[in-house]
C-alpha cells in the first residue's frame, strides 16, 4: 500500500499536461514527502467541466462499518462505499515524481522509492476526491470544518514493485490519452484504466530516505508524461 510519495515539478508542467484551465493551488513548493493527510494539489474538473488545480488532504472518508478513518488507497471499486465517487464529476488525477514502499528488511523496513525513471519524471495517479465535514490534522492540531479529499486507485503489482509490496502498486495515468479517458469517459471505460503499469516500466531511484527531494533541475522542456 503507497502512504508516501513526492512531487517536486512545476505547478506549470501539472497544469499544461493536464490542460488544467484554473490554477487554484496556490503557491505550492516541492513536496519531497507526501504521507497520509497532507495537502498535496490534484487536477479535478470543475463545476463548468474546465479542469482546475487545487490542493486537497490525502485520504478519503472510509467506511462507516469500519470507524470511518482515511483510506489513501482504493482497490475494490465494486464496493457500493466507493461506488459513489466514481463519476466524471468526483475524479482526479494526483501528480506525482516518485513514491514509496517500504522493503520488508530487518531489523527495519527499508524505505524505497521508484519512477519512471533516474530523472523523476512528472507522472499521475488516477484518483478520487470529495469534499467532506469533519476533523482531519493531528491530535495536538485538529483541524475542524470541510475538507477537500483525494485518494487514488491501486491495481495489482508489477515485476518492480511485486519483491518490495506484493499485494499492489497505485494506478498509473501512462497517456495524456489516459488523463482524458480518466477524467473523461463513462465509468466502464475509466474503470479499464485499473491495471498493472507494464514490467520494466519503473526504476528504483533511492533507498532508505523518508524523503525524496528533487534530484535537480527540471528537464527543459519535458512537458509530457513518460510515454510507455
Amino acid at each position: 500500500m503507497c502512504n508516501l510519495y513526492s512531487m517536486n515539478r512545476s505547478q506549470d508542467e501539472i497544469v499544461a499536461i493536464t490542460r488544467a484551465l484554473y490554477d487554484r493551488s496556490g503557491n505550492t513548493p516541492p513536496l519531497p514527502g507526501v504521507f497520509p493527510d497532507y495537502l498535496a494539489p490534484i487536477v479535478r474538473n470543475a463545476e463548468g467541466g474546465e479542469r482546475e488545480l487545487v490542493r486537497a488532504r490525502w485520504g478519503m472518508p472510509g467506511p462507516p462499518q469500519f470507524g470511518g478513518h482515511p483510506i489513501t488507497n482504493i482497490r475494490n471499486v465494486t464496493s457500493q462505499h466507493w461506488r459513489r465517487w466514481l463519476g466524471v464529476s468526483s475524479r482526479c488525477v494526483v501528480p506525482w515524481t516518485s513514491f514509496c514502499e517500504y522493503a520488508d528488511t530487518k531489523p527495519r523496513k527499508t524505505p524505497t522509492w521508484c519512477a519512471l525513471g533516474e530523472d523523476r519524471p512528472l507522472a499521475f495517479f488516477a484518483g478520487l476526491w470529495t469534499t467532506w465535514k469533519g476533523v482531519r490534522g493531528t491530535k495536538k492540531d485538529p483541524i475542524e470544518g470541510e475538507h477537500q479529499l483525494f485518494g487514488f486507485l491501486t491495481t495489482d503489482a508489477n515485476t518492480e514493485v511485486a519483491p518490495i509490496h506484493p499485494k499492489a502498486m497505485p494506478v498509473f495515468l501512462r497517456t495524456v490519452e489516459d488523463i482524458d479517458i480518466w477524467m473523461t469517459a463513462p465509468v466502464e471505460e475509466a474503470l479499464e484504466l485499473q491495471r498493472p503499469l507494464p514490467d520494466s516500466s519503473l526504476a528504483i531511484v533511492a533507498r532508505g530516505e523518508k524523503e525524496d527531494p528533487p534530484a535537480g533541475a527540471a528537464v527543459a522542456g519535458d512537458t509530457q508524461p513518460r510515454l510507455l
